[in-house]
């Protein structure tokens, strides 16, 4: 019977274990609709930003703005986004892994010489690379309880700000990109100095229709100008854009993760509940055989 007993506390065990798991997914869910609609409504306004820094391509050229100017990089700062909580499946491990290979792959020599800098948006990220020796910059585990463009901006200011001094040549931006609940892109990026738009040979069609649909556009108060003042909003919106996307993709990977551990808790209710009904009937079996042995026995 005491193995019995050890069965019905390993069910009642896993049985609390899947009403936790549950209610987790069911947070998550909750908090998932609200940082997709977040995501969803800051997109369109970020790449059409970017587009119209895309369509004064040219004006980037001969940009008086710091955050444009190409250096060697010599000092190199990554800035990594994870999350305060784990219980989301691999979302921190993987964000972290990326970091870890961008490092190793591009930036070997300025790792060796101590010339590679982390912001860590997130306790995961924060707590991983201040144990190994990095130099992390700043604590910013706090940013998740107020998730505002302000709160975002700081950070971004004080980057800008190091790159401008020179403390920093790049800065690359290692994030996870919302697609959908299940899927997440691990995605890096190059914030700082703004990367070039690539433009692509044209076909003739194109050049048709652009041609046909060509417009003599007066733009006041100069090229210059608004390129100069559209740079530095469109490094902040691009910041703010990769932390939401980070906070949408760490709750659809918590959901799911949730959803599997629910799922796998059951199929073990299932087969413990086998287990101590066969463990039962073998008892019960067991003291039967007993009593007619035992009757038998007397009668004999």
């Amino acid at each position: 019977m005491a193995n019995l007993k050890e069965v019905r506390v390993r069910i009642s065990s896993v049985q609390s274990t899947q009403q936790i798991t549950k209610a987790m997914k069911m947070v998550s869910a909750a908090k998932l609709k609200r940082a997709t609609n977040a995501i969803i409504q800051l997109r369109p306004y970020a790449t059409k930003l970017k587009e119209i820094l895309g369509n004064l391509s040219a004006s980037l050229e001969g940009s008086s703005s710091p955050y444009v100017q190409e250096r060697e990089p010599n000092k190199v700062l990554v800035v990594v986004i994870s999350s305060n909580r784990g219980l989301a499946g691999a979302f921190n491990l993987n964000v972290i892994k990326s970091a870890n290979n961008l490092i190793a792959e591009k930036y070997t020599d300025q790792l060796k010489k101590g010339n590679v800098s982390i912001v860590a948006i997130g306790k995961k990220a924060h707590d991983f690379y201040e144990k190994r020796g990095y130099n992390v910059i700043g604590n910013n585990n706090e940013v998740y309880a107020a998730l505002t463009f302000e709160n975002i901006t700081k950070i971004t200011e004080l980057i800008m700000e190091g790159f401008k001094n020179g403390d920093y040549d790049k800065v690359e931006l290692v994030y996870n990109r919302f697609k959908n609940a299940v899927v997440q892109i691990l995605t890096t990026e190059q914030l700082l100095p703004l990367p070039k738009t690539e433009v692509t040979e044209p076909t003739k069609i194109q050049v048709a229709k652009d041609h046909k649909a060509a417009i003599d556009y007066i733009i006041e108060p100069s090229e210059e100008e608004i390129v100069t003042e559209l740079i530095p909003k469109s490094i902040k919106i691009q910041m703010y854009k990769a932390v939401l996307d980070s906070h949408a993709s760490e709750h659809g990977a918590r959901m799911t993760s949730m959803d599997k551990a629910t799922e796998n808790a059951g199929d073990l209710i299932k087969s413990l509940k086998l287990a101590y009904n066969q463990a039962r009937q073998a008892a019960i079996t067991t003291e039967l055989t007993e009593i007619v042995s035992g009757a038998a026995a007397l009668n004999g």
